[in-house]
């Protein structure tokens, strides 16, 4: 982590955020996107899964409205962009997972799963697509045979009793996914586990010469590499990749993980709860990170003592999601009130 001494509390008065309208129903996700948009100019883009069935893409610095993607007919629960910003996907109550052209907004490919879709995320390469929900698997997209049947690979619960076979026991739903590189993707679930999967190297681009045929055989993964535990289900899950660890907002806690040793660095209690929605996200500088869950307030924390460090109103709905951008001066947080609110990190 980072050795900067520990953040002060700010002693700037009341922040006005920045107000951005134009959903109608609660958030479920948000992502910052930092885009090269030629060789001297980076651009922030901000993209919000909501239940009113549009996603939306908006500037990350300003919050102006640049578009949405319209086709799904339930509610998005997440929402993301691929590392260059070129592609979208979306998670929906549809049953679906949708890909979508970012530029143009226009659908690519749309997905048929068994039940609702609560995450989905693309592979740093762009090249595959994860997604998981309700249905207790994790699928595996190869965007580069987009008519390929996907990987499927069940998450389990472990066996209550020793006797119990991992086949008997009940699935569980996924409730957030990550790539954590282009062969190993996390998936968070509601028995309060992450679950780090290896995908086999069948799926990489380089090895498919069958050109989308069926006759390939690919090793389906029946164990994870690694598991962790929390002690309820995960609401909302972050990799830093600056400081190399994993933030998991979960029953009344959120916690960190070390990813170079799958340790636990802290666990602290939140006096709110990620029961329904809600989520935390991690400075970029590792130094502090913000909460939001079941009340109208936008705490920020000490990383390294859990202290409360300021606490913001603004929103007229509980918090369902929060983000900060990749420079780390601001941060977004989304309501029920169908609203998107952009704080500034050092008022």
């Amino acid at each position: 982590m980072s050795d900067a001494a520990t953040v002060k509390p700010t002693t700037a008065g009341r922040q006005i955020p920045i107000v951005c309208p134009g959903h109608t129903r609660p958030l479920a996700e948000l992502q910052f996107c930092a885009i090269q948009e030629d060789s001297q100019k980076m651009r922030t883009l901000l993209v919000s899964a909501c239940h009113d069935k549009l996603p939306m893409v908006r500037d990350g610095i300003t919050g102006d409205w640049i578009g949405s993607f319209k086709g799904h007919k339930g509610a998005v629960w997440s929402c993301r962009l691929d590392s260059m910003g070129y592609l979208a996907c979306t998670a929906s109550g549809d049953f679906s997972l949708k890909v979508w052209d970012a530029v143009t907004g226009k659908e690519l490919y749309a997905f048929a799963h068994q039940h609702i879709v609560k995450s989905c995320e693309f592979s740093p390469d762009s090249t595959r697509l994860a997604s998981g929900g309700h249905e207790g698997v994790l699928r595996i997209y190869n965007l580069k045979v987009p008519t390929q049947e996907p990987l499927m690979i069940p998450q389990q619960s472990q066996p209550q009793h020793p006797s119990s076979s991992s086949s008997s026991s009940p699935k569980v739903t996924i409730t957030k996914i990550v790539w954590l590189n282009d062969t190993t993707v996390l998936a968070a679930a509601s028995d309060g586990i992450v679950r780090f999967w290896n995908i086999p190297l069948m799926m990489n681009p380089e090895n498919e010469n069958n050109n989308g045929h069926d006759d390939v055989v690919v090793q389906v993964p029946t164990d994870p590499q690694v598991t962790l535990q929390v002690d309820a289900e995960i609401r909302d899950m972050e990799l830093s990749m600056s400081q190399n660890v994993l933030t998991i907002a979960a029953g009344t806690k959120v916690s960190f993980f070390d990813l170079s040793n799958h340790q636990l660095i802290h666990s602290y209690s939140m006096p709110i709860h990620f029961k329904d929605e809600g989520g935390a996200t991690l400075h970029p500088s590792g130094q502090k990170f913000v909460a939001g869950g079941s009340d109208l307030w936008v705490r920020v924390f000490d990383f390294e003592t859990g202290k409360e460090l300021e606490c913001h109103k603004g929103h007229h709905g509980p918090i369902r999601c929060v983000r900060y951008a990749p420079d780390g001066n601001t941060y977004a947080t989304g309501s029920e009130d169908g609203t998107i609110r952009l704080w500034k990190t050092d008022p």
